[in-house]
């Protein structure tokens, strides 16, 4: 630090490591590594809530058409939900990284009534570390 009080400011360069780092599609929606934001989270729940809701209206909907049993419609939406299932988890824990926390945080989720609530919060309003932390760079 310089104590001459006269003397130009100094500017603190950033560190190469700290850069912004965008995700790629699949790193976003299949990766449980990195961090992503509030925005990145909002619309990849909101996209996938809508391509689930699309999919599974039209399944409802080819069902009048078709001779499909209620077992055989089971069978389709439990093959559908398991990606929606990975793919819920792993936004959510780049969410949970993005506040400096470890993914086990998951499971606050199954405290019951307030553990949902503090999760919503938590992932969905107050915002990351600005800087890198423990699990790496913010995203784009």
């Amino acid at each position: 630090m310089n104590t001459d009080i006269y003397a130009s400011p100094q500017a603190m360069l950033e560190d190469e490591s700290a850069a912004i780092v965008p995700l790629t599609t699949k790193q976003l929606l299949f990766s449980f590594q990195g961090r992503i934001g509030r925005k990145a989270f909002w619309l990849t729940t909101l996209i996938a809530t809508l391509v689930a809701s699309v999919i599974v209206g039209a399944l409802f909907t080819g069902l009048s058409y078709t001779e499909i049993s209620a077992e055989g419609l089971i069978f389709i939406l439990a093959v559908l939900y398991i990606p929606m299932i990975w793919v819920g988890l792993a936004i959510q824990v780049k969410r949970w990284h993005d506040r400096n926390k470890s993914a086990w945080w998951i499971l606050i989720m199954f405290v019951p009534v307030i553990g949902p609530i503090w999760a919503f919060i938590e992932t969905g309003f107050l915002a990351g570390s600005p800087a890198a932390n423990d699990f790496g760079s913010p995203s784009a």
